[in-house]
């Protein structure tokens, strides 16, 4: 199986398809078949790959010394990005992977054409409530007992595979290494590390903000204001939970697709069979910009 080697151990992709190349980044305690839905249509055009963080999926536990955090994910990215040689690739990231993608963007403007922001971690106020809650699930008894019970709550899973997301996230969620791991990233929500608020400017590269409206731990608001520190970012809503792209994936990928192109510049011909227009999904993308 195709692992790379990082600060933080030996981390799984899945690579599909081939060209320009896609690198998916999930959200906390999340993994690399987020994507499913939407990799196998990506993968006809480009070169996908699907990573699990460190102590995600079928990627290595980090050593327990070695505390899990976002900025840390942010290296572990880097790490992959110079192993597989990629030159510079579209990162589309969800959640804490949407800060780790930022933050390689914003640290290593070269090897990023694009970024596909997916409820993104980084650029939205912290408040009282959401300081208190970092700080209650940044404890690994707490993050046990209570996340399983808001997986449902944040993802709003409305078909097959996101209820099979929901409920991969709630079986690790309910083991110690998973409530462990899931812990440190929400206690590192906190730092001074994560705040990228100040460096939404510097953000240049092509950049595509989408927001699960439904989405209870980064709700509406927090869309908005990541929207108002990324001046040069498009801003389309969905009304779904936190990964949008497993609740509608059609609309998503009819939302993607056309913006690849325009970062790639390139039209390579299409090998599905002429199709439809795509449809929107649920509620379809909204363009806010």
């Amino acid at each position: 199986m195709p692992f790379v080697a990082t600060r933080a151990g030996r981390v799984f992709y899945e690579q599909r398809g081939s060209g320009r190349p896609i690198v998916m980044l999930p959200a906390t305690l999340h993994d690399h078949r987020d994507f499913d839905p939407v990799a196998a249509r990506f993968a006809s055009r480009y070169r996908t790959i699907a990573v699990d963080w460190p102590g995600h999926g079928r990627s290595d536990e980090p050593d327990p010394a070695q505390r899990v955090s976002a900025s840390l994910l942010a290296g572990v990215l880097a790490d992959l990005v110079d192993d597989l040689d990629l030159g510079p690739a579209v990162l589309v990231g969800n959640s804490v992977g949407g800060y780790a993608a930022s933050r390689l963007a914003l640290d290593r403007p070269a090897a990023v054409a694009g970024l596909v922001l997916v409820n993104a971690g980084g650029f939205s106020r912290q408040t009282v409530l959401s300081r208190t809650a970092c700080a209650l699930l940044g404890r690994p008894a707490v993050t046990r007992r209570v996340l399983p019970h808001l997986v449902r709550a944040y993802l709003r899973p409305v078909n097959d595979h996101d209820r099979a997301v929901a409920e991969r996230v709630r079986a690790r969620a309910r083991t110690v290494e998973g409530a462990r791991t899931a812990a440190a990233l929400w206690h590192s929500f906190t730092t001074p590390a994560f705040d990228l608020r100040a460096d939404g400017p510097r953000l240049t590269v092509p950049t595509l903000l989408t927001w699960g409206t439904r989405d209870v731990l980064l709700p509406l608001k927090a869309g908005r204001q990541t929207h108002a520190v990324l001046p040069g970012a498009r801003f389309h809503p969905f009304a779904t939970g936190h990964v949008v792209f497993a609740s509608d994936p059609d609309g998503f990928t009819a939302l993607v697709e056309p913006f690849l192109d325009t970062v790639f510049q390139t039209s390579p011909p299409d090998p599905r069979p002429p199709t439809a227009s795509l449809p929107q999904g649920p509620a379809g993308p909204r363009d806010l910009s």
